[in-house]
């Protein structure tokens, strides 16, 4: 198993600062321990965690799609390639050599155009029969030296191409001469002198003389004179003519214009192509460039992605394709869900406010220095899922981890608090799908799938003023998705309130989670601020009083 792969670290989808910020720091402490750990996203960063990111001078993480198995999973390196002018008798001794059973074929600029396997190599020799007809194959004369080991006594133009057929000079005088014609290659034995002057005279273009045969003095004047080629070979007159057929290029029985993936290519999506065509391998291209093969014996066996996820652990917030996907660890804070494990894996979870709270202490239980630009993200990730402590989530651990995260950061805890929740409070160009969906998670509660969207703001009125188009919108996502119901929690960080926008049904669920009347389209709920402790356990009980009834 390559374990050079990647570990992905990645929070949830529609992720939020904690996401973001625990993500990058829980990598940093695996890279200081030793892995191969990379910070990613599911989804697009919101303008408070922009604002903590560019305050500390640091990067977003990659961006993850998805976790389903592609291309580039099972794309095998191919250092070797042949190119289509190339001969047969090259591709056979690479393929020996290098015991492959295709080859790429590409032109003289390296641009890809045809595979060849040992196939086709083997189709060629069962379908031959007796001395192939070379002329129309654009066979040169230089690739007839180069595979017969000749020594070259008289010489033509290397480079020309075969106009004749290829004839083995057998029987007598006259035999010979009436199978002989002009342009022709002829291959001759240990024969006397005349007969081969009588085949130089025939107008042939060039004669092979096998078992590096003597080749007198006026055949050699007469080839000159013609300006053909006179050649000495150490083979005999079979493996001659054997080795002449292995001349034609290659792009003669290549397969043209072969079928191609791209590494990012999904491999549920090729494996039909796959099995259609039915070829041992396919070329992978990037940007046109050769980059691989990808083999249909490796494509049942993908290595599957590594991740590791921080703040959230149920499978419906989790990144697309996490089913395909070895998740090793789980560092979070609210209570567990659905994700379902192929294996025993590390698993830390504690009742705090943030899971940046716990990233950060693991820090410190082994030792590891925090960087402040690390120490300044942590930070900020405990700001905004506290709200500045103000949320019921808020423990005194969480508050003691702010303080020692500031001292590193070298920021004023209250100042940057307040500016880090200014700079993401305002809805600013947010359209209303924007707003439904930020720092959207989706639960799993009873029979009902709800998901609840959470926007914190300084002034709520601007939210509320396009109520009815975000009611809209909420419903439209619950058709469209197959969600039970849309919450979005408005939340005043000023006035330490919630507004609750709801859509789909039953409406009657939100009434007793929350004993208010819920025939409207939103209910007022002052000192709610925390979604995983004011919102989601009154929603979960009042389903189970709700259903015993």
């Amino acid at each position: 198993m390559n374990h050079t792969k990647p570990i992905y670290v990645t929070g949830h989808r529609n992720p939020d600062t904690d996401s973001i910020c625990s993500a990058i720091g829980y990598a940093h402490l695996k890279q200081a321990l030793g892995e191969n750990a990379v910070p990613a996203r599911a989804g697009k960063i919101n303008a408070e965690t922009k604002y903590a990111l560019e305050h500390f001078k640091m990067e977003q993480p990659l961006l993850l799609t998805d976790l389903y198995p592609r291309v580039k999973d099972v794309t095998l390196e191919c250092k070797i390639v042949v190119k289509q002018h190339d001969t047969l008798r090259h591709l056979g001794e690479v393929m020996r050599e290098h015991n492959l059973k295709s080859v790429p074929v590409t032109d003289s600029k390296g641009t890809l155009v045809g595979i060849v396997s040992v196939s086709d190599l083997a189709k060629r020799y069962f379908q031959e029969l007796g001395m192939q007809n070379l002329a129309d194959m654009r066979v040169r004369y230089r690739d007839i030296i180069a595979a017969t080991d000749s020594k070259v006594i008289v010489s033509g133009e290397e480079g020309d191409t075969i106009k004749g057929n290829v004839r083995i000079a057998a029987g007598s005088i006259k035999t010979i001469k009436n199978t002989i014609g002009e342009n022709d290659i002829v291959i001759i034995g240990d024969r006397h002198d005349e007969t081969l002057i009588d085949c130089v005279n025939q107008g042939i273009s060039c004669l092979i003389v096998s078992n590096n045969g003597r080749v007198p003095a006026d055949v050699i004047e007469e080839g000159e004179k013609k300006g053909m080629f006179v050649l000495s070979t150490p083979y005999d007159t079979y493996t001659v003519a054997r080795l002449i057929n292995q001349c034609v290029p290659i792009r003669r029985i290549m397969h043209p214009d072969p079928v191609c993936f791209k590494p990012m290519d999904l491999l549920s999506d090729i494996k039909g192509t796959m099995e259609s065509t039915n070829y041992r391998n396919y070329p992978v291209l990037e940007n046109g460039r050769l980059v691989g093969l990808v083999s249909s014996d490796q494509l049942m066996v993908p290595e599957r992605e590594r991740v590791i996820l921080v703040d959230h652990n149920e499978r419906g917030q989790a990144v697309e394709g996490i089913e395909e996907a070895r998740v090793l660890e789980i560092i979070d804070h609210h209570r567990i869900g659905g994700v379902q494990t192929s294996e025993p894996i590390y698993m830390h979870s504690e009742p705090v406010g943030c899971t940046a709270t716990i990233v950060a202490n693991m820090h410190w239980h082994r030792d590891v220095d925090i960087p402040p630009s690390i120490a300044g993200l942590l930070l900020s990730a405990i700001i905004s899922d506290t709200v500045l402590f103000k949320s019921p989530t808020c423990t005194p651990y969480d508050k003691k981890t702010a303080e020692r995260l500031a001292e590193i950061a070298g920021v004023d805890l209250q100042e940057y608090g307040m500016a880090l929740l200014k700079a993401g409070s305002g809805i600013g160009d947010m359209t209303p799908q924007e707003i439904v969906k930020n720092d959207l998670k989706e639960f799993n509660i009873g029979d009902y799938r709800i998901i609840v969207s959470q926007i914190s703001v300084m002034d709520p009125k601007e939210v509320m003023d396009i109520e009815p188009k975000l009611i809209e919108t909420m419903h439209e996502l619950c058709e469209k998705e197959g969600f039970d119901m849309s919450l979005v929690m408005v939340t005043d960080i000023l006035q330490e309130a919630t507004y609750l926008l709801y859509s789909g049904s039953p409406k009657t669920l939100i009434g007793e989670a929350f004993k208010k009347d819920a025939s409207g389209t939103h209910v007022y709920l002052p000192g709610v601020m925390s979604r995983k402790k004011q919102i989601i356990p009154p929603l979960s009980e009042a389903v189970k009083r709700i259903n015993n009834n």
